[in-house]
């Protein structure tokens, strides 16, 4: 899948993108008629919803980032940042909000999500306290230098921040939207379009009403993808990435006749886990899944559970989708993978184990030049076998396509398995190599 295929674009558009453009739309073209107060309330209310909503669903990230906009917004407010001159305290809060706020973010996108535990949360906390106090002595001191002959300047809507608050704007961005396609994950997108919606607040921080409209925006970004997330959480499988059997059964609610349902199962699936532990079990499942995201012919796949997936194929019959399902069988079978750490039934186990730790040294000598000569493990490969069935005039309820769809791979496990059948008993013949245990 290429870094930027349309799931990808989706993913980041929606739904941070969307909503950031949303707001600008009402606020640029005179269509956001909301007083000051009540825009204000209206910010007020994401916040602390998005703060609740993150305690509650254990997202300290999303929390302390929705903390760190709240103080800066704070910083700006008390000490009257607008058009103001260098020098002043307002000035001295609006580029540290400029520069402390995009660092922040950065640094709650490397952490690890930890819950609110006192080893995870604390560090946390304390970094944005002292940043807090260093900020606000700052802007003391600038309140209790001596004064300025005023400068004569012209009042303008938007702020010219200097150089190096860009600089740290745009860093964090490209940042943010690198992790983004590295994770593909709801909460880095966010952080990416709240920066965006932040640095908006403070180009317009001279007219209250644009920049409180986009501090709400950045705040209602973030508490969105706590939703967002939780869906993904409740919809994906997390190991493969693929939907789950939540949304299969979702999906199959919505079908209308003609559609083809297929059923795919890893042969021997239980052999490898068996053999070489669940990590290549792990390992096998994202293997297969990753041929099965790149399924042709407009087919949907999921993950129904352990080594079985579902695939959808709306509006298609089955010998309109058998070819597809054919090449898919061939692209898992060519696709070869290294077992990680050998067999884990040669180990010795309980007493003689503990034996072999007491015959010398000689012995442990011997392993290690074993260990030396050893090869690295031969190159495997896993099979897949594959029943699918179509709705008919008859028979178009999706259980009764699914039970015909099962019972040809029920066939196909019979028949030697790593081949597709249909519904019809079509048998179609396949290439008996399997290397390795599959």
């Amino acid at each position: 899948m290429g870094i930027w295929s349309t799931t990808t674009l989706k993913s980041l558009i929606v739904p941070g993108g969307i909503l950031l453009l949303g707001v600008a739309v009402l606020v640029h073209s005179g269509l956001l008629t909301l007083p000051l107060p009540a825009l204000s309330f209206l910010y007020y209310c994401v916040l602390a919803g998005g703060m609740l909503l993150a305690w509650r669903f254990h997202s300290s990230r999303t929390f302390f980032a929705l903390a760190t906009l709240f103080l800066a917004q704070q910083a700006i407010t008390l000490f009257e940042a607008g058009p103001a001159a260098p020098g002043t305290p307002g000035w001295t809060a609006l580029c540290a909000a400029a520069v402390l706020v995009p660092m922040n973010f950065v640094v709650i996108a490397l952490a690890e999500e930890r819950g609110f535990t006192v080893s995870g949360a604390a560090p946390i906390a304390l970094f944005l306290f002292t940043q807090s106090v260093i900020v606000t002595v700052l802007c003391r001191a600038g309140e209790a230098a001596p004064s300025l002959p005023p400068r004569v300047h012209h009042a303008s809507p938007t702020a010219s921040l200097p150089d190096y608050a860009w600089i740290a704007l745009a860093t964090a961005g490209v940042f943010l939207l690198v992790r983004f396609l590295l994770t593909r994950k709801p909460g880095d997108s966010a952080l990416l379009w709240s920066l965006a919606a932040f640095s908006l607040s403070l180009c317009f921080v001279g007219t209250l009403r644009i920049s409180t409209a986009y501090w709400a925006a950045a705040t209602c970004i973030l508490t969105v993808s706590i939703i967002e997330n939780s869906y993904l959480l409740a919809y994906h499988d997390e190991l493969t990435a693929l939907p789950s059997r939540r949304a299969f059964n979702h999906a199959l609610l919505r079908l209308q006749a003609p559609y083809s349902i297929a059923v795919a199962d890893i042969d021997h699936f239980k052999r490898f886990n068996d053999t070489y532990g669940h990590d290549t079990g792990d390992q096998v499942l994202r293997l297969v899944a990753a041929q099965m995201a790149r399924l042709s012919g407009g087919g949907h796949a999921y993950r129904c559970g352990g080594e079985e997936f579902a695939i959808l194929f709306p509006g298609q019959t089955v010998p309109e989708v058998v070819a597809h399902l054919e090449q898919l069988r061939t692209r898992v079978e060519a696709a070869e993978f290294r077992v990680r750490g050998g067999e884990r039934r040669q180990a010795a186990r309980g007493p003689d184990r503990r034996k072999e730790r007491v015959r010398g040294r000689a012995r442990a000598g011997h392993a290690i030049r074993r260990l030396v000569q050893d090869k690295a493990p031969a190159p495997m490969s896993v099979t897949i076998s594959i029943g699918v069935a179509a709705s008919t005039a008859e028979t178009s309820r999706p259980d009764f396509v699914l039970e015909a769809a099962d019972k040809a791979l029920y066939r196909a496990k019979a028949n030697g398995r790593n081949r597709v059948e249909t519904a019809a008993g079509t048998r179609r013949r396949t290439r008996e190599k399997a290397a390795g245990i599959a």
